[in-house]
């Protein structure tokens, strides 16, 4: 197998798991616990962990994404383009299913939050839940494709 295959292979494979890694993290430990506070602190600490979240995120779901279609395009193995396609599908669905709730927390002063912001944002982990549950299905596929 040349290098170049290889390489794309594995770090396709290796930031779908980061990612997958990352979000799971958010729904089972991070979630979990900022639900344990006060709403006013909840909010402020889910726009801090978002700030810094999102960009993490949305590159490991754009790199791993690539590194699957060059692995596609180097091995001619089409199995590589379903695992792009599973972790990319992060990008519009948080863009159409996440992002208006985003904007809606993101609206709401932390000393104004309440327990319909608390709401809001349990909506929002069970919409995260399907960013982790993308992630799973796209580093399976990977797996898959790799053997």
């Amino acid at each position: 197998m040349p290098l170049e295959s290889f390489m794309a292979k594995e770090l396709a494979l290796a930031t779908a798991a980061a990612f997958t890694g990352a979000a799971i993290y958010v729904n089972v430990a991070e979630q979990t616990a900022r639900l344990g506070i006060d709403d006013k602190a909840l909010l402020a600490e889910w726009k801090l962990s978002y700030a810094r979240g999102f960009a993490m995120q949305a590159s490991l779901a754009l790199g791993s994404a690539l590194f699957g279609l060059a692995a596609c395009w180097l091995s001619g193995d089409w199995r590589w383009v379903v695992g792009a396609l599973l972790i990319f599908a992060n990008w519009p669905f948080t863009l159409l299913a996440i992002l208006p709730v985003n904007k809606r927390l993101q609206a709401v002063s932390p000393d104004a939050a309440d327990g319909a912001t608390r709401r809001l944002i349990e909506t929002w982990g069970l919409l995260h839940g399907g960013r982790s549950a993308l992630g799973l299905l796209a580093t399976v596929a990977f797996i898959w494709s790799i053997h």
